[in-house]
Formats: structure tokens, sequence, C-alpha cells
């Protein structure tokens, strides 16, 4: 697969929400001309509240701000953000609102799960952070463990375009009038570092994410590195994996140690006797809540976003990454990686995990099975990777 790699830029990597959304709400305070923000969540909490004032100021001092959520990951505070918005003078559309709640058509998983903002043209954020207080994890230690990307540079113009391609979609599909776009954005190199946009839609890029994952871990010599909460791959993603470990190459997984759903968190744990019999290692984030959709391999190459590896983030959903070629974010990024492996998670013990008991085997299957039909009703391609035919899987 070609990406389109563009060079000077300047990418600064933001952990969690604590280094996240201030530098998200600064950029806002200080925005004279347009504020374009996408999120799947924006809860009415302590930070979506805070976000939501930033937005509303901005709107009222003249800057053109757009929201963009998702109609169900932000179905409870859709009416009130609306209405606070809308008076300032923004614009608030949301994707594919909820009709019926309880609907059972296979269209509801079709969801705008990216997290992307444009500010002015100058400074641009993606990742996997939703517009949610992090900190506010019952039961868990906080905050979520999660990523994001300020980006300075040329690949702003990208980021611009895939904004308002979405935006004029959504537009046109709940007959809303919109306001023209601006001349089309042209931004200056400020740095050293290549990067590529890639998003996944369900036209010309149904397959861009999980197909720059495959390009990398087929090139991969010396070690790759994945946080992913939701990881139930392809059967091609999981084929992937095997002959990268069978060729050497020292491959790691950081994975959901806590239960969050329950159905997806069994079903991945299926899988765990292949991987850890392919020579693959896998650590439970512990800590906390684990939000994180990353990866390292080798020195050089790294991707944060929005998509899990899972069928609905790679065969549903509308997700957006950012793959970078540079070496100076590839080492920070896995020093962080490295720091939670070693720090908040466990590996897996294969032997421990192989004399698990009999019912607790079955359970797992269950749940692996249940997602499978899921992802084969639903039409939407190929079903998650067949788990072990091992004996004790």
């Amino acid at each position: 697969m070609h990406l389109n790699f563009v060079g000077g830029n300047r990418l600064t990597l933001l952990t969690c929400g604590g280094e996240y959304f201030p530098a998200l709400r600064a950029a806002i305070d200080a925005a004279s001309q347009d504020v374009h923000l996408e999120s799947y969540l924006f809860a009415d909490d302590a930070t979506g509240r805070e976000i939501a004032a930033a937005l509303a100021r901005a709107a009222r001092r003249g800057v053109r701000v757009r929201l963009l959520v998702d109609g169900f990951g932000a179905r409870d505070s859709l009416p009130a953000l609306t209405e606070h918005l809308s008076t300032a003078g923004g614009a608030v559309l949301a994707y594919r609102p909820e009709i019926a709640r309880f609907s059972l058509n296979r269209q509801r998983l079709r969801r705008m799960h990216r997290k992307l903002a444009l500010i002015d043209g100058h400074i641009a954020f993606i990742g996997g952070i939703n517009v949610i207080d992090d900190l506010d994890t019952p039961h868990q230690t906080a905050p979520r463990f999660d990523f994001a990307v300020r980006v300075e540079g040329p690949l702003l113009t990208d980021i611009d375009d895939a904004l308002w391609r979405l935006w004029r979609a959504v537009s046109w599909t709940s007959l809303r009038q919109h306001a023209p776009r601006p001349q089309k954005l042209t931004a200056l190199p400020c740095g050293g570092q290549r990067a590529a946009l890639v998003v996944r839609d369900n036209l010309r890029h149904r397959r861009a994410i999980e197909n720059a994952y495959l390009d990398a871990i087929a090139a991969a010599r010396d070690d790759i590195l994945i946080a992913n909460a939701y990881f139930l791959p392809t059967p091609r993603f999981l084929r992937a994996l095997r002959a990268a470990a069978a060729r050497g190459v020292r491959v790691s997984l950081l994975l959901q140690g806590h239960v969050e759903f329950c159905l997806l968190h069994y079903a991945t744990q299926s899988l765990y006797d292949d991987l850890l019999a392919s020579g693959v290692r896998i650590h439970l984030y512990q800590r906390g809540f684990l939000h994180a959709k990353v990866a390292v391999i080798d020195t050089d190459w790294a991707t944060v976003g929005s998509s899990n590896i899972d069928p609905f983030s790679l065969l549903a959903a509308r997700e957006a990454n950012l793959v970078v070629h540079d070496p100076a974010f590839a080492s920070e990024l896995r020093a962080q990686l490295s720091r939670a492996m070693r720090e908040d998670a466990g590996e897996l013990p294969a032997a421990h995990w192989r004399k698990r008991r009999w019912l607790a085997r079955q359970w797992r299957h269950l749940a692996y099975a249940l997602i499978s039909l899921a992802v084969g009703l639903s039409g939407f391609g190929r079903r998650p990777a067949r788990r072990s035919r091992a004996p004790h899987a």
C-alpha cells in the first residue's frame, strides 16, 4: 500500500488527557479564524464542559467553529451541546444520529470514531482521546492510558481535506446548509518529520489502516510493539504477526487487562494460546483502563490514532491514524510503552495460561463464536481470526 508521506512537519506526542486537553484548549482559546473538531464521544462532564466552553468563547469572538460528533457516542450530551454552541454562533453536526436506540439495524455499527482537530490551519491534533474526563475512571487508577499527537506543517493540508470531506457529507445527508469551504489550505514546513494521514471509510479506503499495519509488519526486521485497547484481528493480521515472530522478530502486545466490554474481552482471550505458541509476548495493562491504539515497528515506524484492531474499527467505523517515519518520534513512543509494560502491566506466562479451567476456556470460545457470528451477520467483511485448535484452546 502506498502512503502519502509528507515531510517538513513538527510532531509532539501527548500522553493521556493531562497533556492533550490543556494543549487543545490553549489552541482553541488562541484561535482567530477557524476551529474544526471531530470526536466520537463528547461527554457532559468536567472535561466536556471545559472544551465546550472554549468552543463557545471562540464562536462568540467571531471564530468559525464546526463540531462533528458521533450520533451514538455523543447521543446523551448532543441536545445540550448543540444548543450551547449554536447559541454562541458555532455549528454542530451529528454523524448518523440515533433514531431508535434499540434498533438492530447493522448500519448502527457504522460509527464516526475519529478524533481530529484543526485550528486556524496552523495546528492539528490526532489520536485516540475522546472529549471525556479521563480522570473519572471508577474502580480503576486514573487516567485512561492513551495518546494524541500535535501536528504542525504541510500534513495539515491532508487533515483539512479529511475534515471537510466528512463535514460536507454529513451536511448533505442531514439536509443542513453549510458554509462554503475557504480556500484550500497550504501549510508551510516547520520541522523535519515525515508522516502520513491514513483514514478508514467505506468507499475508497476500506482497508487502508489495516493495510498500513500489514505492510509495516511484513517489513519488520527486529521488533514489533503494538498497544491496542480492543484486539480481535482479522485472519491476515494474525497470520502476519505469526509470520513475523517465526522469522525472529520480537512481537509484543500490550492489551487490556481489565474487563470493559465483556464479550469482546473474552473473545480476545480465546486467541492467547495461539499467539503465545507462536512466540508472541502478551502484556496485560493492569494499572487502569487502556484506551491506546498505537504501535512502534523497528526504529522509525510508528502509528497513533483512533483505530482499534478489531472488526468494527477495521471494517465498519470511520477512523483516522497518523503514521510516522521518524526515529525520534518512534523512540519516544516506544519508551512510553516500554515503561507501561514494565511498571503498569504484567506479562502473561504461556504455561500458566494453559492451566486455566475447562469452563473458563469454553466461555472464551463461546464469546469468540458470538463475536464472529455478529461480524458475519453484519456483512461488513471477514470474520475475526480463527482461534487456535490446540488441545488447550
